[in-house]
């Protein structure tokens, strides 16, 4: 066999014993696992290779396998010369590239679908797999891009995001509501991009710097302290047990004064209303809403009443405001105009 290395070597084939057409291996490994972490069999596939080539004198596992033994050729070979390598029953082992072999394996497709040639057995090896949660890696990585080199996004700040974090909840839950699979997907993808965003403006921060690393440690730690009956000696059995674990351990964290400690009075008043009622009757405290003159009183009031009844009255209105929608609508005719003056 004549080819050539990208090195300028040439990639011979040696005769084999007989007619047996050998084995070719393309190894493929997760980028997002780190280099070397390879699975056993793909470590017993390549000490027992005859030969391993890799196209990429730079591919990150390269300083692994040299460090445990292996014998790597910087070469490219083409489908035919990578074939006849093969012969006498052979087997060569193709380290490929983070962007695959495509030219390679198009070219070894081409050869067997002819029905020309004798053809080695040819086995695809990922010596890696993703783990759940990997693709998170490829966010954060094209958040770090995107905040050196887009215009719009390297000059945003915290207080400029702010309102699109708001704006992308309102959406998750108008996704939730609708019951859209494919919206719901997209818009947790839009708020988790916020967190995301969120963290990478952190990082530049001179004097208390964080990162998205430091923004779910911190939630992982919340997590298992607020769930003893899942990481520690504490039982709970049904779903008020748990509630009751959690509320314990909140208030030990935030060492609240007031049961409204920590509820945000800029939320829309309705859900602030049952908020502030759900705080009262979880502390047992008998606390009756304020009597006033007018409608906020009134709402109020009917707030309190759809939280005792285990209603959540903003999803309530929002519910009627739908249908409230769709009779205007229907009232309006096929003929309406598409958009009206405010």
């Amino acid at each position: 066999m004549t080819g050539t290395s990208t090195s300028g070597a040439p990639v011979a084939g040696s005769p084999g014993a007989g007619d047996a057409p050998g084995r070719v291996v393309l190894l493929t490994a997760s980028h997002r696992v780190a280099p070397g972490l390879l699975s056993w069999p793909a470590w017993r596939t390549l000490h027992a290779a005859d030969r391993v080539l890799c196209a990429d004198d730079a591919h990150p596992q390269l300083p692994y396998l040299r460090e445990a033994g292996v014998a790597v050729e910087i070469a490219a070979p083409t489908a035919r010369e990578l074939v006849d390598a093969c012969a006498g029953g052979r087997t060569v082992v193709v380290v490929a590239g983070g962007e695959g072999d495509g030219a390679l394996t198009d070219g070894l497709a081409r050869m067997a679908g002819s029905g020309r040639v004798a053809m080695p057995d040819l086995e695809l090896l990922p010596g890696s797999y993703d783990l759940p949660g990997a693709r998170l890696l490829d966010l954060v990585e094209v958040m770090d891009r995107i905040r050196r080199e887009c215009p719009w996004s390297s000059r945003q700040t915290h207080e400029g995001l702010a309102k699109y974090g708001i704006e992308e909840a309102y959406e998750l839950v108008e996704a939730i509501e609708d019951g859209d699979r494919d919206e719901l997907r997209e818009e947790l993808g839009d708020v988790l991009l916020q967190v995301v965003f969120h963290a990478r403006i952190a990082e530049e921060h001179e004097e208390e710097p964080f990162s998205v690393d430091d923004v779910a440690a911190t939630i992982v730690e919340k997590l298992i302290h607020r769930h003893p009956h899942v990481f520690g000696e504490e039982r709970a059995e049904t779903p008020e047990e748990v509630k009751a674990h959690w509320l314990r351990t909140k208030a030990i964290e935030k060492r609240r004064t007031s049961v409204t400690d920590g509820v945000p009075l800029g939320q829309p008043g309705l859900a602030l209303a049952a908020k502030l009622a759900s705080r009262v009757r979880t502390a047992g405290l008998d606390v009756a809403p304020p009597a006033g003159e007018g409608i906020g009183y009134e709402l109020l009031a009917l707030a309190v009443r759809a939280e005792a009844a285990g209603v959540d009255p903003e999803a309530a209105l929002r519910a009627a405001g739908r249908a409230y929608r769709d009779a205007i609508r229907a009232a309006e005719g096929p003929g309406a105009p598409d958009t009206v003056e405010g």
